[in-house]
């Protein structure tokens, strides 16, 4: 009881908004320019944290900060805390004439940009009343973000299952890597390798997630690494429009390309990728009933899925 009291004492907002960062960003570089802090001053934060947790938070190595089992846990809490004062500053600007429903969803970033464009359009002029507040992020923070409430709807994968207590799992399509580039991009005239693709820039998601362990997975396959000039970004939009305008080569999955394949805005490279297929689904908790308006969303996600 004696550890709690300090513990409630001494934790302060910065411990938390450092500690949610590096789960979010997954790394300690990119949380830090997030937070726009050095990386010894977050390095430091973070140790606060874990000293007054008790207990590691993360688990840094070669893929990054990987959060514990413990970190899951508290990750939640975080998410909670920090999501109730902004809903309370909030609360101060708040009007009368408010929408009267609210949808909060949580996507991965491929996911955001080749689902939700079509569904978002059609749906809110039909269900012109209802608020929509779409967040692109990592699959643990969809995770997250359901079971502390902050999300209704999750457009991710499913993860381990002790991680998927208290949540609804649908499937929605197999997605599978792609290799992506301009339609005149100067390796679409030449007898396509891997080994010439790697001779040019890459586009590629961070370290730690699922699409950068699938591109790795394909090179180490056929004993290549990735630069180490490439673009690392979570932010589907800046690779898909570095990759338009620029000979970038995109490592990507393909739901987030499947239109601009078929418009011919982008070409697909002929690599085989050995990596299995990822399926991605709707997430949503166990113990809430949907809103009207979220149920209708979610039945239009499903409606617009072709096969991939």
């Amino acid at each position: 009881m004696e550890k709690n009291g300090l513990f409630s004492q001494r934790i302060r907002l910065r411990h938390l908004h450092t500690f949610v960062a590096v789960a979010q960003q997954g790394t300690l570089g990119r949380a830090a320019e997030t937070l726009n802090l050095s990386q010894p001053a977050l390095s430091k934060t973070l140790n606060e944290l874990e000293q007054l947790t008790g207990t590691r938070l993360f688990e840094r190595g070669r893929l990054g900060a990987q959060l514990t089992l413990t970190g899951e846990q508290f990750l939640t809490h975080a998410v909670k805390i920090l999501d109730a004062l902004n809903h309370a500053g909030l609360s101060f600007n708040q009007k009368e004439d408010q929408p009267s429903e609210v949808i909060r969803i949580g996507a991965l970033p491929t996911a955001a940009l080749g689902i939700l464009p079509a569904v978002i359009g059609p749906f809110h002029k039909q269900q012109s009343h209802v608020k929509l507040q779409v967040a692109s992020m990592n699959n643990t923070m969809i995770l997250s973000g359901l079971k502390s409430g902050e999300l209704d709807i999750g457009i991710g994968r499913m993860s381990d299952p002790e991680l998927m207590v208290g949540l609804n799992y649908e499937l929605l399509f197999l997605e599978s890597l792609k290799l992506v580039v301009r339609p005149n991009h100067p390796l679409l005239n030449e007898n396509i390798t891997l080994s010439r693709v790697m001779e040019w820039p890459a586009v590629v998601s961070p370290e730690g997630t699922v699409p950068r362990q699938n591109a790795e997975a394909l090179l180490a396959s056929q004993g290549y690494k990735l630069p180490a000039s490439c673009i690392e970004t979570l932010s589907a939009s800046l690779s898909r429009q570095l990759t338009i305008d620029f000979n970038y080569v995109w490592f990507v999955p393909s739901g987030a390309v499947k239109d601009d394949l078929r418009q011919g805005v982008l070409t697909a490279l002929p690599v085989e990728s050995q990596c299995t297929a990822e399926p991605i689904g709707i997430l949503t908790r166990v113990d809430t009933v949907l809103s009207a308006g979220a149920q209708i969303l979610i039945s239009s996600i499903r409606k617009s899925m072709p096969a991939v």
